[in-house]
């Protein structure tokens, strides 16, 4: 039941402030006049599901959202009520937060409010996929098949995302570590060589780039907390930017010009969006609304302008290839599996085909890249160490034989 905030005067002309659960506000006015209060303002409280002590919005793990969607569609199914299975749910959720959402969304839809509209106040936990899906499968009659695929599409977003984190874990452990390494080298083992190398700066025999490397090491150690300093500025400022509309395109367009990489993101984002159009298709979702969902789910602006073209052009009348095809980002072979779908009328059909076989050949060049990468990450750790050996090494041994 919803929460109302209130203001209200008690018989002695005293201010009273609290909160009451009521279905509407004339329940509210009803309730306080039982309590001789007179209210003089009565408003819903802000829903404070779902968020921390500071008022930022919590979010669920996706495995876990999956499960929730598709434990829903078996008890659905199994002819259990809406209300008892979203008791049960919200008893039995193991992530606290969603177990506290999904009892404010039993709270409402026994108020009356459909699922959907329900679901549509915890943005940061249900997706616009699930929750325009679960719409559809609310006035179509087929909320447990909806749900069901809601439930199947999160897991494998949740693989897609767990296995290109797997695949880039060991190159960034590399990095690191190798970062650490060379830090340390130089903060802690490079200084104690400049007092031996008096002699050959005395003769100014000494070579350029351990003067460098040495006086580089003189600065880390002693300015290193102000380099630290201005390193932790310089990440707030370009996180700041970032943030902004500006900034978030200039990041997108940084992405896909990274050499090899670039390409395979891009292969990522064209994946999912066709992954999401066709499962909001193939659940009777409109596909001006299904497109304008599936932008966002592309999760790159450049992307997403050209998906908005081609919005424009099925308006129209139009086709969907079209535009896609003279975007320049999808690969010729997408655009024309999505014609062959138009024209067949099977789009709802081909689309997560298309995700199939696009993630299949991208996750392989992914695989190969990484495999790649690992060894020049190595190539080129070996190569400072070296560097830095080599710079101390080579005085050392002008040192020996001039004496």
């Amino acid at each position: 039941m919803p929460t109302f905030a209130y203001t209200a005067r008690d018989m002695a002309g005293k201010t009273v402030s609290g909160s009451i659960e009521a279905a509407n506000e004339r329940e509210v006015a009803a309730l306080l006049s039982e309590k001789s209060l007179f209210p003089s303002k009565v408003a819903a409280a802000e829903n404070t599901a779902g968020r921390s002590l500071f008022g930022q919005r919590k979010r669920v793990k996706g495995q876990t959202m999956a499960t929730f969607y598709g434990q829903l569609a078996s008890l659905l199914r199994s002819g259990v009520p809406m209300m008892r299975s979203l008791t049960v749910l919200g008893e039995q959720a193991t992530d606290p937060v969603l177990g506290e959402i999904v009892k404010e969304i039993k709270s409402r839809v026994e108020d009356g409010e459909p699922i959907g509209n329900a679901m549509a106040r915890f943005p940061n936990v249900f997706s616009d996929m699930a929750i325009n899906m679960v719409r559809a499968g609310t006035e179509g009659g087929f909320l447990e098949d909806a749900l069901e695929r809601v439930s199947t599409f999160t897991e494998l977003q949740e693989d897609l995302k767990g296995r290109t984190i797997s695949a880039l874990a060991y190159p960034v452990f590399l990095f690191s570590v190798g970062s650490l390494v060379i830090s340390g080298l130089l903060v802690f083992f490079v200084p104690k060589f400049d007092a031996m190398f008096d002699r050959l700066r005395q003769k100014d025999e000494m070579p350029w780039y351990t003067e460098s490397l040495l006086s580089f090491s003189t600065v880390l150690q002693n300015y290193g907390w102000v380099l630290v300093i201005l390193a932790i500025v310089l990440i707030v400022v370009i996180k700041v930017q970032l943030a902004s509309e500006a900034g978030k395109e200039m990041v997108d367009k940084l992405k896909l010009r990274i050499p090899v990489l670039g390409n395979i993101l891009m292969n990522l984002a064209v994946a999912r969006f066709c992954r999401v159009l066709g499962t909001l298709l193939g659940n009777g979702v409109p596909i001006l609304k299904s497109l304008e969902i599936s932008r966002s789910a592309a999760a790159n602006r450049l992307l997403s302008q050209s998906i908005a073209d081609a919005t424009e052009n099925i308006r129209g009348g139009e086709s969907l290839a079209t535009p896609l095809r003279a975007s320049g980002y999808f690969p010729p072979s997408v655009v024309e599996m999505i014609s062959v779908g138009e024209e067949s009328n099977s789009l709802e059909k081909v689309l997560p085909e298309i995700a199939d076989s696009l993630e299949k050949r991208t996750f392989r060049r992914l695989d190969l890249f990484v495999r790649l990468l690992e060894p020049m990450m190595l190539l080129v750790m070996a190569f400072l160490v070296l560097a830095v050996v080599l710079a101390l090494l080579v005085p050392v041994l002008k040192s020996s034989t001039s004496l």
